[in-house]
């Protein structure tokens, strides 16, 4: 049977794992019973704070592991997790701060020269007395997981707190979690208007990220290297949680920087890294990647609508991988829908994002609500035990997203094969009608990155006066193209690529397909979870729309 709550998994955990080691953060360590330990004392220290059932307790600090010890902490207490993106500025934080009305923020002092505090603190506000931010009156402390600084409390001076309350009170709330309470509020991206806080429960994310683990084989002794961020559920449900859950050692990595992942993939015997295809194409990419011993590496998952077959073979072959597999979800489903399955083939892997996890469905519908045939593309639809219970003080955007019948509208659009396997093709806003047809970015990236030459594209539409809309494509170019000259610095050695890769794809893709526009970059602009930010590339184009035009 599988333990309800947080706090019943990390003591299940104790007990099945005790000194094995949890989590590894440079010289600070914590086997399982330690952490178990570590949980109970921050537990205590946020009774001390006041902190009552359903409060809410948010975390805007990078992957370490104080990180883990809080939110576990928060989450013995009843309080509900809210994940704040460390990529965002004083107003987006705010934002999420005011909404949830939290009592604790987990911050950090600095991070890669960002001051969290000062960025809410210059946003400004009404001061209210004994409260550390102005325009934040329900905000009580403001505790820093390392450093120090005025109107905030140290880590070690939090954690003291503990001793003013006894072990039965701690208990006594931890026992009290049912799995039905509300775990955490994760924020979507908000490209729609202003973000939606997605409400998902103890058990559910437990159950889901059981499964999780039990499909890709991760295990005791795992050593998972977690660059995903832990705001996101990729990096804490199917990071940190999934470890507990699984007693795999949580190994936090707080920036992606490739040389440094080379380095302890190799210095700390690394076995599992998950991440976006962009991690893994990085890896491949850098040219001192043969100096470092990558040979521990067992395990990757992956996911996204563009993954050629050849950097799955790519990630066996030449980073080492026995199992990689791909999967769909997303944050109102807990983060996980679809995987694909050990034993299937390379195709399935890299075209498909898997068939329905356990005792959940998927299925696509047309416009008005029909479902679809096997092969025919429609929006994806997810019902069962791992559908978020709705937006937090939204219900009318609830509404809007799920159905009558419980369906979760994804706004994703898929393809569902005769085995029941998912391929995304993209999202709706996303899609490109070119003279009148359907034209999906997702798959002219998977088409194009079947090029030897290009490393990472993502496509767009672009108005055009006779067709409406055309597609352009932003090219990341492997540096093997240009051997002996700078793409970006010679005009004719970029346009002569552009020319011959334009030329590959009428070759290779129904003309309509085809983008009209080819832009050479040196990288994509990335979110925090390794995604492809198109909102960015959009301004972009709006650059480059009047130089076109002229």
């Amino acid at each position: 049977m599988l333990p309800h709550s947080y706090r019943a998994l990390v003591e299940r955990s104790a007990s099945r794992f005790g000194q094995a080691l949890a989590i590894e953060d440079g010289e600070h360590r914590l086997t399982f019973a330690e952490l178990h330990a570590a949980a109970e004392n921050a537990c205590a220290a946020c009774l001390a704070c006041g902190i009552e059932r359903g409060d809410r307790v948010a975390i805007w600090a990078p992957n370490l592991l104080r990180w883990v010890v809080a939110a576990l902490g928060a989450s013995f207490a009843g309080a509900v997790l809210v994940p704040i993106n460390t990529r965002f500025k004083g107003k987006e934080a705010r934002f999420i701060l005011e909404k949830t009305r939290a009592r604790l923020l987990f911050t950090v002092d600095q991070f890669l020269g960002t001051d969290y505090v000062g960025l809410v603190e210059r946003e400004g506000g009404p001061r209210t007395p004994d409260r550390p931010l102005p325009g934040l009156p329900h905000l009580e402390r403001v505790i820093l997981l390392s450093g120090q600084r005025e109107n905030a409390l140290s880590w070690e001076d939090f954690t003291a707190l503990a001793a003013h309350v006894a072990k039965p009170a701690v208990r006594e709330r931890a026992d009290g979690i049912a799995g039905e309470d509300v775990s955490d509020i994760l924020f979507t991206s908000g490209t729609t208007g202003q973000p939606k806080g997605v409400m998902t429960t103890h058990a559910q994310n437990i159950r889901a990220f059981s499964s999780w683990s039990e499909v890709v084989g991760l295990r005791a002794g795992d050593r998972y290297l977690i660059v995903n961020p832990f705001f996101h559920a990729f990096g804490y449900k199917a990071g940190w949680l999934a470890c507990l859950l699984s007693g795999a050692t949580i190994l936090p990595h707080a920036v992606f920087d490739v040389p440094a992942v080379l380095e302890r993939i190799a210095r700390d015997r690394v076995t599992v890294l998950p991440g976006p295809p962009t991690l893994y194409q990085s890896l491949l990419a850098h040219p001192d990647r043969p100096r470092y011993d990558i040979s521990g590496l067992r395990l990757a998952v992956t996911g996204a609508a563009t993954i050629p077959v050849e950097l799955v073979r790519s990630m066996k072959e030449e980073l080492g991988f026995d199992t990689v597999i791909t999967g769909y979800g997303l944050t109102e489903a807990c983060g996980i829908a679809t995987m694909c399955r050990f034993d299937d083939d390379l195709e399935t892997i890299a075209s498909t994002s898997g068939r329905a996890i356990p005792d959940v469905l998927v299925k696509t519908v047309t416009g008005d609500g029909r479902d679809t045939p096997p092969g025919e593309p429609g929006e994806v639809l997810i019902s069962g035990y791992n559908v978020m219970l709705g937006y937090f003080e939204e219900p009318e955007r609830t509404r809007e997203t799920l159905t009558d019948g419980g369906w979760l509208q994804t706004g994703d659009i898929g393809v569902l094969d005769e085995r029941g396997y998912l391929r995304i093709t993209d999202r709706k806003k996303d899609l490109i009608i070119v003279g009148g047809f359907n034209c999906y970015p997702a798959e002219v990236e998977r088409l194009m990155l079947q090029h030897r030459n290009v490393v990472q594209v993502a496509v767009i539409g672009v108005p055009d006066p006779r067709l409406g809309e055309v597609g352009l494509a932003f090219v990341v170019p492997h540096p093997s193209a240009f051997p002996k000259r700078d793409a970006f610095n010679e005009p004719e050695a970029a346009a002569e690529f552009v020319a011959e890769l334009s030329a590959w794809c009428r070759e290779h893709m129904a003309n309509y397909k085809v983008p009209r526009r080819i832009e050479l970059v040196s990288e994509l602009p990335l979110n925090a979870s390794g995604k492809v930010t198109k909102d960015v590339l959009r301004e972009r184009a709006h650059a480059f729309q009047s130089i076109w035009n002229a």
